[in-house]
């Protein structure tokens, strides 16, 4: 992360976290395994996970603030996710973070960080 703290600092602060939420709604919604599972109106989804995202990446507690402790397994626990649900999570993430001009090893980074948080919301078996 070079001469950062945080990767939230790393992506440009709450800004860059936006974008890369932005990106990766679009991709979301086009995704026939996972897209199904968001609202029509994403614009609530997408304010959420970048508040979540940035205090999740380092920077201010925006979601806790606002909502309490994320609980999010609990959060998730109403969705069908399966093992290939997660893995479509994270390549829509993959694809929005490819987008940027980000260093591919800060991509890879968060990649990781949210690999295993993507896995531990599985709740169902194909």
């Amino acid at each position: 992360m070079n001469n950062y703290n945080t990767i939230y600092e790393a992506v440009g602060g709450v800004a860059g976290i936006k974008g890369i939420v932005e990106s990766f709604y679009s991709k979301v919604q086009k995704n026939p395994l996972i897209g199904p599972l968001f609202p029509p109106n994403i614009q609530p989804v997408m304010e959420k996970q970048t508040m979540f995202l940035t205090q999740f990446f380092g920077g201010p507690s925006l979601y806790s603030d606002e909502y309490g402790h994320p609980m999010m397994r609990a959060r998730h626990l109403p969705f069908p996710i399966t093992p290939e649900r997660a893995e479509a999570w994270l390549g829509c993430m993959r694809e929005a973070l490819a987008e940027t001009d980000l260093p591919a090893e800060l991509q890879e980074a968060m990649l990781d960080r949210l690999s295993g948080p993507a896995h531990h919301f599985v709740n169902q078996q194909p």
